[in-house]
């Protein structure tokens, strides 16, 4: 009997999605690929990231050969009408909610395990449910949240049940050095006096016929008002093939590891790349497994090469912070996208929307708004402190800016960004996720980046003509949410601050005034 065709989509492009192995599909399965335009008409997306994407898809096609029947159509369902006799398809599990409601609504799909995450969605149930089991006999309130062995649904507790059940960087049940968490070591300021970073830059892809190809289609597009874009395209800069993903993670791990650790947190104007990896672009395509990569990473600290403060840094953001976005934008339920706690719903303005860094005055927003602007991606720390800060200060819609960073963003999926932007950078899930709002006043940029020295601003001063709209902004925040943030034990000694602003009200109307005028 003939094995059934196998669905492949757009993020799905790696061999272990092809892989028969945990629930796979038939190793001799016929593939299918379905290019449908309605994606790129439903969102104004990065055009780098349109070109990523697609060119990503056409190079699987490419390598699949024969084996695969890739369709150029405008929509998922005439896709799957035009291999309809093709007969029942499988397909691994979908990584957003949309997805995979239109493939659990046809008879003619079967879906298989999800791939490309370390942790099962049967795993990750089993962990949430015995904490919240267990916080229910805590008293009310106390459980809320509450993890695998008394711990809790935040960040640490699930890194750590990672850590010990896939044995990565442990010395029998001890974490290697005897810290879970070396944070503290990874927080430095970039150097003071330098432009750069002395590390070795990153690897870079070379294009080829087909990008040319995806980028000649997308100009026709475009040209013909069939799609619209933001931000610039060309020439592409993350890996669209898994040998060049290979490529890449391999560069990293051999000569920017060893340093990414302290200045991970680091922003600096000339150098928005840093020591970081930029293989979160290729792992959300599939390209990569996150496996892989934290044993290369692990093995470099076994042989010397990498000191533990980078290797466990790198390994967090994988097999931490990244399985766990994963499993809680399927753990909270759909209605979480329409958490807004703080009750936010100012529109994003038009400056932002069109990354028209040129309109915006301070120096860090305009740098970053540019970064993204150029290439679709700037590091977490941007995007948090100055992009997601800037948004939560000013009050914008937490959905619409949950948009904005999917649309904008080369590695963004709804997976991806929604727990980030609502519960991470918005706090619009009220504290279900942070413990805490993350954001902060010019301080805080001018000790982690070498953005405010050419600014018109002055990120002490809160009012007058050169104040910082971060410090203004901020202590506007607190204010405004001054009965929320006072309970809170993260906030209440920050908000206890505003009784000794004499120039509360001044700040406050220089706050007002701002409006969406670029500051």
């Amino acid at each position: 009997m003939a094995p059934r065709p196998h669905w492949l989509f757009g993020d799905q492009l790696g061999p272990h999605f092809l892989d028969p192995r945990h629930g796979g599909p038939d190793d001799r399965a016929p593939v299918v690929m379905i290019e449908a335009r309605s994606v790129l008409r439903r969102r104004r997306f990065h055009r780098a990231k349109a070109h990523l994407v697609l060119s990503a898809m056409r190079h699987r096609a490419a390598e699949l050969g024969d084996r695969v029947t890739y369709v150029r159509t405008e929509t998922y369902g005439e896709g799957l009408e035009k291999v309809r006799g093709r007969g029942p398809l499988t397909v691994c599990h979908p990584t957003s909610r949309r997805a995979l409601e239109f493939v659990s609504g046809r008879e003619d799909v079967e879906i298989l395990p999800a791939k490309g995450f370390l942790v099962s969605h049967d795993d990750f149930a089993e962990w949430a449910g015995k904490g919240e089991a267990e916080g229910k006999g805590k008293g009310k309130g106390q459980g809320r949240g509450q993890g695998k062995g008394g711990g809790n649904l935040r960040l640490e507790g699930f890194y750590r049940w990672v850590r010990e059940r896939h044995e990565l960087l442990m010395d029998g049940d001890r974490p290697v050095g005897g810290r879970w968490n070396l944070d503290h070591e990874n927080r430095e300021p970039p150097p003071r006096g330098q432009e750069t970073l002395d590390v070795r830059g990153p690897w870079r892809p070379s294009e080829d016929e087909i990008d040319e190809e995806v980028r000649h289609d997308l100009d026709r597009w475009e040209r013909d008002g069939e799609v619209s874009f933001v931000g610039r395209d060309g020439p592409r800069l993350f890996p669209a093939t898994r040998r060049e993903a290979r490529t890449a993670l391999r560069h990293f791990v051999a000569h920017r590891l060893a340093g990414f650790g302290p200045h991970e947190d680091a922003m600096l104007a000339a150098d928005p790349v840093l020591s970081h990896s930029l293989l979160s672009a290729p792992l959300n395509l599939g390209l990569l497994d996150p496996a892989e990569c934290v044993e290369l990473a692990e093995e470099a600290y076994r042989e010397g090469d990498a000191p533990l403060n980078s290797v466990e840094g790198f390994v967090r953001q994988i097999a931490g912070w990244r399985e766990y976005v994963w499993h809680l934008y399927w753990h909270f339920g759909e209605e979480y996208r329409h958490r807004n706690a703080l009750r936010h719903t100012d529109p994003l303005p038009g400056w932002f929307l069109d990354l028209d860094a040129d309109a915006v005055t301070a120096h860090c927003l305009s740098t970053v708004l540019a970064q993204v602007r150029d290439t679709g991606w700037t590091h977490h720390i941007p995007r948090l402190m100055v992009l997601g800060s800037r948004a939560l200060q000013d009050g914008w819609d937490p959905a619409a800016v949950t948009d904005w960073f999917h649309r904008c963003f080369v590695d963004g999926y709804d997976w991806v960004m929604l727990p980030n932007v609502v519960g991470m950078s918005q706090y619009a899930d009220g504290g279900r996720m942070t413990t805490k709002p993350y954001t902060s006043g010019g301080a805080y940029i001018h000790r982690m980046s070498d953005f405010c020295a050419p600014c018109a601003y002055r990120p002490t001063d809160r009012t007058g003509e050169q104040a910082c709209p971060y410090t203004t902004g901020y202590w506007a925040f607190l204010h405004r949410h001054r009965t929320r943030l006072a309970a809170n034990h993260r906030t209440a000694r920050a908000v206890k601050g505003l009784d000794r602003l004499k120039d509360l009200r001044e700040l406050l109307e220089t706050a007002a005034d701002r409006g969406d005028t670029p500051p």
